[in-house]
């Protein structure tokens, strides 16, 4: 791996000596590694098996992430060209730092970002959750969006992938129907970062916070917070300090958990049957 990393060095333009690759752990989908040389530290991922354009949409969304100027991305020095036998994406090295007070400024960033208007629902181009697909593409619609770029082409994934037995299809296809029942379609479109859970965010220098891993689109700014809850790992202190910038709705406990349900939808085509109970659930919560 090190002749791997090296090379991808050069070809970036560093071409000094390599003095430590390092294997970094907490991802599922690509081979990530410390790597420091005698001109800089890095952050890099590789993956022989992904979408050829899947690292250039990381790419892309922080960059987009950046732009919205609420929170810290990492800076981005190469991505692997297409038609390269294997991906890669080329970070800068964010040495972690948290502070008691991180997970307050991430929620007070979040809510910030959630500030940052579009007139659409959606994205120009499609990009990734995990390394599915993501369809993108602009709605004026919320709940058409939500209908047919997020929880209808998980479910046609589902059943392609025989997850979707025929009373969790039957009451899929029930809730879909009557989705304007619940979601509402009067929300500003706001960017989201998309796949936030606790393992994509990370306390930098000074305990600065910084976004990592984003499937960024505009969409309802519940939907992201309903992600945040589903699997944990954020404390009081982050929903306190993003409420005392953005208080919630008063339909957020109603709609909460069929927000999550995409996120449940995502990872049984990910994972598998284990996540089809808490499909089940939330279909019967709905829908009967």
């Amino acid at each position: 791996m090190r002749h791997t990393v090296k090379a991808i060095l050069h070809e970036m333009g560093d071409s000094s000596s390599l003095i430590e690759v390092q294997p970094v752990h907490g991802g599922d989908i690509s081979q990530a590694f410390e790597v420091r040389t005698e001109q800089d530290y890095y952050f890099v991922k590789i993956n022989r098996n992904a979408a050829p354009d899947i690292f250039q949409k990381e790419a892309d969304g922080l960059q987009q992430l950046r732009q919205a100027g609420a929170l810290s991305v990492p800076q981005v020095y190469h991505v692997s060209p297409a038609g390269a036998d294997h991906g890669y994406i080329v970070m800068e090295w964010v040495p972690r730092e948290p502070a008691s007070d991180s997970e307050a400024r991430l929620g007070r960033g979040l809510a910030q970002l959630h500030q940052y208007t579009h007139t659409h629902y959606g994205l120009a181009e499609d990009n990734y959750i995990g390394k599915l697909p993501q369809p993108n593409g602009w709605q004026t619609s919320w709940p058409r969006f939500l209908r047919e770029k997020r929880l209808g082409y998980q479910a046609k994934l589902a059943e392609e992938k025989g997850r979707l037995p025929a009373p969790r299809k039957a009451r899929l296809e029930k809730l879909l129907d009557r989705l304007e029942q619940w979601v509402p379609d009067h929300q500003q479109p706001v960017m989201l970062h998309g796949d936030l859970w606790s393992g994509n965010w990370l306390a930098g220098p000074n305990g600065e916070p910084y976004l990592i891993d984003p499937a960024v689109f505009y969409g309802d700014r519940e939907f992201e917070l309903a992600f945040t809850e589903l699997f944990g790992g954020f404390s009081p202190r982050f929903y306190a300090a993003y409420r005392d910038v953005q208080p919630l709705s008063d339909y957020y406990e109603d709609v909460r958990p069929l927000y999550q349900l995409y996120y449940l939808l995502v990872h049984l085509n990910l994972f598998g049957e284990s996540y089809g109970p808490a499909v089940d659930r939330i279909l019967r919560h709905y829908v009967g």
